[in-house]
């Protein structure tokens, strides 16, 4: 039996990112059911930073984590974390009021965002059709995430810190005693008063183990795929391409286009595959606002991003159940949300007041706590 101050269940980027700010001041392992850290959605995510994605909780995190994801700590990673893109959601003739009205809803919170019309969409990215293409909304200032730097670099914070990480590590058992937590994995048995639900898609799995009611998490599968950009075009500076119907985005990507249909499939947690009709659909989207040929499919696969009701991240201790303190519900904003949301985790786990910085910009333990659950 090892015994620690916080035991953290779940590899990816919340898990990750919460064990590093806590083995700062606490003795941390963090656990991972796969063969690495990051197997399922963080290690498949295509991640974009954007100030304006999410409500307004997830923007408040977003816009809290910028300064972290720009300018990380001397050796948290061997290359930026962040790397120019651009937004760039477009729309027909009929979504021209909406493209406004997000517009302005937009340059309230990131000045640079703005409307802009169809011909400045084409010649941003040169195959949207003029025929459907009649505007769009620009964020300039949206960038790529390098995921895996990002990942590593809390998990080198981690043992730097002297924390665990410890692989092969399915939770089978949880038990709660005078002395505090134990849980039992097949990679031995770890003792702690607090136990941090990560877990993604399996959170509500861990929390009926743990004896706490579930918060209604829902794994959505999200698909995604690789195509061959048309021939003769410099794709490097193209922005993230979609559409405000939110039912389809491109982007470059090592020399290819990476796309998806923005599916929000409902599923259980898996190992989640894509289905060949998704990535049809994708196709049949994509082709209906772009001249995008498509020869042949590469590289595809599939993710879970799991949200709660209101799409809004679940953090803090259940209300019900002592020392199980829950870290579940990112959606696709995990990432970009990463540095707010560990800080804010360490705080509410070790009975300290949010951040400053984040209640400035609208965070609030009330719209995070599993406690809204409740009823």
């Amino acid at each position: 039996m090892s015994a620690f101050d916080v035991v953290v269940v779940g590899g990816g980027i919340a898990g990750a990112s919460a064990a590093a700010v806590l083995s700062e001041t606490r003795r941390v392992v963090l656990l991972e059911r796969e063969g690495h850290p990051g197997y399922h959605t963080s290690g498949r995510s295509a991640a974009l930073f954007s100030e304006t994605y999410g409500n307004a909780t997830v923007r408040g995190l977003s816009v809290g984590s910028r300064a972290f994801l720009q300018s990380p700590p001397a050796g948290f990673a061997e290359h930026p974390i962040l790397s120019p893109r651009g937004g760039l959601f477009v729309g027909r003739a009929a979504h021209l009021a909406e493209i406004a009205k997000r517009a302005a809803e937009g340059v309230a919170l990131v000045p640079s965002v703005r409307a802009i019309d169809g011909a400045e969409a084409r010649r941003l990215v040169p195959i949207l059709r003029p025929d459907v293409v009649a505007g769009g909304i620009l964020e300039p200032d949206a960038m790529d995430i390098d995921t895996h730097g990002l990942l590593q670099g809390f998990l080198k914070v981690v043992r730097a810190n002297g924390g665990r990480v410890v692989t092969d590590a399915e939770v089978t058992a949880l038990n709660r005693g005078l002395g505090g937590w134990t849980v039992a994995t097949p990679a031995g048995s770890f003792a702690a008063p607090v136990v941090v639900n990560a877990a993604g898609a399996w959170a509500d799995v861990l929390a009926r183990m743990a004896g706490a009611a579930p918060v209604g998490l829902v794994p959505k599968r999200r698909t995604a795929f690789m195509v061959e950009p048309p021939a003769g075009l410099d794709i490097r500076d193209w922005p993230i391409t979609g559409t405000v119907e939110e039912n389809f985005y491109f982007k470059p990507d090592a020399g290819m286009l990476l796309c998806s249909p923005e599916d929000e499939t409902p599923s259980e947690p898996c190992d989640a595959q894509p289905e060949e009709i998704d990535i049809a659909i994708a196709v049949d989207r994509i082709q209906a606002t772009a001249d995008l040929p498509v020869r042949r499919i590469g590289r595809k696969w599939a993710g879970l991003r799991s949200f709660v009701a209101d799409k809004t991240p679940v953090v803090g201790f259940d209300p019900k159940v002592d020392g199980f303190f829950w870290l579940a519900g990112q959606g696709g904003y995990g990432f970009q949300t990463a540095p707010g949301m560990a800080t804010t985790a360490a705080a509410l786990a070790t009975g300290r007041p949010l951040p400053p910085g984040l209640a400035a910009l609208g965070v609030t333990e009330a719209a995070l706590s599993p406690a809204r659950f409740a009823a």
